[in-house]
């Protein structure tokens, strides 16, 4: 997590450089990380220099909640007043 507070992206393209792990899961800038053994969604505020986590858990945990699926992951967000 270090790395990613540290980090000081303006876009979603150094972002990308830096950590080609990032998976973009929404246009309003969530991102999911492997971090060790975890899957991470971070929201990331480019214009805030902000990032937050939104949501950690194993990969299982992420499988589960998620099923793997943008339409899921959006809903999740919606209904939890991310978006």
């Amino acid at each position: 997590m270090q790395t990613i507070e540290n980090e000081k992206w303006t876009n979603p393209t150094e972002l990308i450089e830096s950590r080609p792990d990032a998976d973009c899961v929404h246009s309003e800038g969530f991102y999911f990380f492997n971090i060790k053994i975890h899957r991470t969604m971070i929201l990331i505020e480019f214009e805030e220099s902000q990032a937050t986590i939104v949501w950690a858990g194993s990969h299982q945990d992420y499988e589960k909640t998620f099923k793997n699926n943008k339409t899921v992951i959006e809903k999740w967000l919606s209904d939890k007043n991310w978006i």
